[in-house]
């Protein structure tokens, strides 16, 4: 299944790509030159959440920002699972084919599992890393567990399916400011029926289904990408990654990091402070 829908040139003013993965054909852009940046979204949302970043950086680094099979206007291809672990897979071959060393990634929600599962296999090849309102190890707080399970269950599923539940509701409670209609269109436009919205179905499984994944990164990440220079953005008001108990744990894992704290942002933090996030990137890694 392919997308119709093509973004306003003023809101996403990039030059879309295409690169026919062992999966179907991924969509993604590549903005600007410089150090390369892999921008990994999360859910339910594509590389239009990074817009309004790589507008600013797009002057002093190359942008690659990608959406996963089954993403914004990437293919959706029947025999896919949409797990992590094969949106990881996917993701890695795009780094290989477009030869990336040298590169930092910048993964928020499941980005961030998404990029150290690409990154941990790449160790080589990886300068630095940007984390924000994510994790990279089993989920162990009842709210996660809870969390996944609700939105598992036959009900969500079929509220995630027919009623778009996750761009409909969870993207309004996840950014402290209110989208336009025009933004709130880009997130609909890529997603306008039950067959497009089969892997922003299945992540909320993954949050219990990846444990072997998430076990996995859970030792590779400090172990493999420790050493790298990091920065760590958060949404302070963000209501599912709190910072009280996620943040240390990213902290912990890579001793040399910068935290900015982003005081008003929820949790699409690439909504609500891109230019905070931005003016990070090129201070850390400029």
């Amino acid at each position: 299944m392919r997308i119709d829908f093509t973004p306003d040139s003023e809101l996403y003013p990039f030059a879309s790509r295409w690169f026919d993965s062992p999966h179907g054909r991924m969509h993604y852009i590549d903005e600007g030159e410089g150090p390369p940046i892999l921008f990994c979204h999360g859910n339910p949302t594509w590389s239009f959440l990074y817009r309004n970043i790589i507008t600013r950086l797009r002057d002093r680094f190359r942008c690659i920002a990608v959406d996963y099979l089954g993403f914004g206007l990437s293919d959706h291809p029947d025999a896919f699972g949409y797990t992590i672990e094969e949106h990881a897979y996917v993701v890695g071959t795009l780094v290989d084919h477009l030869g990336l060393d040298g590169f930092v990634s910048f993964g928020q929600d499941w980005g961030g599992p998404i990029s150290m599962a690409v990154d941990t296999a790449r160790a080589d090849r990886v300068r630095g890393v940007v984390l924000g309102n994510t994790w990279f190890w089993p989920a162990g707080s009842p709210t996660m567990k809870l969390f996944s399970r609700v939105m598992s269950s036959a009900p969500m599923q079929r509220a995630i399916l027919n009623n778009n539940f996750f761009v409909e509701r969870l993207v309004p409670v996840g950014t402290a400011r209110s989208l336009t209609p025009d933004e709130m269109a880009h997130y609909r436009g890529v997603q306008p029926s039950r067959e497009a919205r089969r892997g922003v179905a299945e992540m909320p499984k993954q949050i219990l289904a990846a444990r072997p994944m998430l076990e996995r990164l859970s030792r590779d990440v400090p172990a493999r990408l420790g050493t790298k220079p990091a920065l760590i953005v958060w949404g302070m008001k963000d209501f599912a990654f709190k910072p009280k108990t996620m943040m240390p744990r990213v902290q912990a894992a890579f001793p040399n990091h910068v935290l900015v704290e982003l005081p008003e942002a929820k949790h699409y933090i690439q909504e609500d402070a891109p230019d905070r996030i931005a003016d990070a990137i090129i201070q850390r890694f400029g």
